[in-house]
């Protein structure tokens, strides 16, 4: 059986990790399968894998009963948050530095590729918490676009959404289904909106709003709708840099009801207001590129295709990814 064919933005089509370490000292839980475990233990017994010196006194494995479904350890932690096996100085993982890409759990083997896999294919966006990754959003050198067997990543079996053959297609609004055509060419339509350079991303997502409520109101008939998003204005709303931040707030209060307690963050919105307005939004369009890049990325390999009610829930998302932005600039 041939793997499904790959799918990636331009700009993250020759990714490879520059050793940044943040991913490596994050204070994350990794969880080790069983097999990965019982190989990478004996790696360890062996001398043939050697942890972090200055870490030495550690067991490199945390195994206790409350562990992850499918998971038969965790890579251990310094009191800094930094995983065992990373060396100091050239911030390698000695896992994969000694012992290869297969050796590695599944987690360290796939983040930051986030994927989506349906019958179209495999669909692979980066998580921008990479630096590496969110490097990239600030390249110019190639037209943003969506390209086939992009040499980062090959054809395999990337951990992700998985939509199988029994699933449904994503929504165009919640009591209409689009078909893998349809969705192809809506998906196609965001990117490209997002690569025009001139307009800022509020333009972006106003324009994209517009678009939604033009589709939202297609019926089955004489259009395909392939081609009534073929149709859609090519002009662009014209919306302004948002004065004020109380929007973005807003929409990060809305988004943090879904986020278990545990996981919230600390509310801080304290003169946020203030530093909007004195530091980010007199620079703002001066990363008009790098932000339009930064909503592509969530646009394209959407899980919330496939997980919300329609394009309205994709388009929402991206105004909640843009308002953490300017709330965390500000912050």
């Amino acid at each position: 059986m041939s793997l499904p064919e790959v799918f990636a933005l331009t700009i993250h089509a020759d990714y490879r990790c520059r050793h940044a370490g943040a991913c490596c000292s994050a204070d994350w839980d990794v969880p080790v399968e069983l097999p990965v475990y019982r190989s990478l233990s004996l790696a360890v017994q062996t001398g043939t894998l050697r942890p972090q010196a200055v870490a030495a006194h550690l067991d490199p494995f945390v195994v206790e009963p409350d562990l992850p479904e499918n998971a038969a350890a965790m890579l251990e932690r310094t009191a800094r948050g930094e995983c065992v096996f990373l060396e100091h100085g050239t911030r390698l993982c000695i896992i994969h530095r000694d012992l290869g890409e297969p050796a590695l759990p599944s987690t360290c083997r796939h983040f930051p590729r986030l994927a989506v896999r349906d019958r179209r294919g495999t669909f692979i966006t980066l998580s921008h918490f990479c630096p590496t990754a969110a490097s990239m959003l600030f390249r110019d050198d190639r037209p943003l676009d969506i390209v086939s067997a992009p040499p980062a990543f090959p054809s395999a079996d990337y951990e992700g959404l998985v939509v199988t053959g029994d699933d449904l297609p994503p929504l165009l609004s919640p009591a209409m289904l689009m078909d893998w055509g349809d969705y192809t060419a809506w998906e196609r339509h965001m990117v490209r909106r997002c690569a025009n350079a001139d307009a800022g991303p509020e333009s972006v997502l106003a324009s994209l709003q517009r678009d939604v409520q033009l589709l939202r109101v297609w019926k089955p008939g004489a259009t395909p709708l392939v081609d009534a998003i073929g149709e859609l204005p090519r002009d662009y709303v014209n919306a302004p840099v948002l004065r004020e931040i109380d929007h973005s707030l807003s929409i990060l209060e809305e988004t943090l009801t879904a986020v278990p307690e545990d996981l919230k963050p600390s509310r801080d919105g304290h003169l946020l207001d203030v530093a909007y307005a004195a530091h980010v939004r007199p620079v703002w369009r001066d990363f008009r590129g790098p932000l339009n890049r930064y909503l592509a990325a969530k646009a394209f390999a959407s899980w919330t295709a496939y997980q919300g009610r329609g394009v309205a829930t994709i388009v929402r998302g991206l105004d909640a990814a843009l308002s953490l932005v300017r709330v965390e600039a500000s912050r």
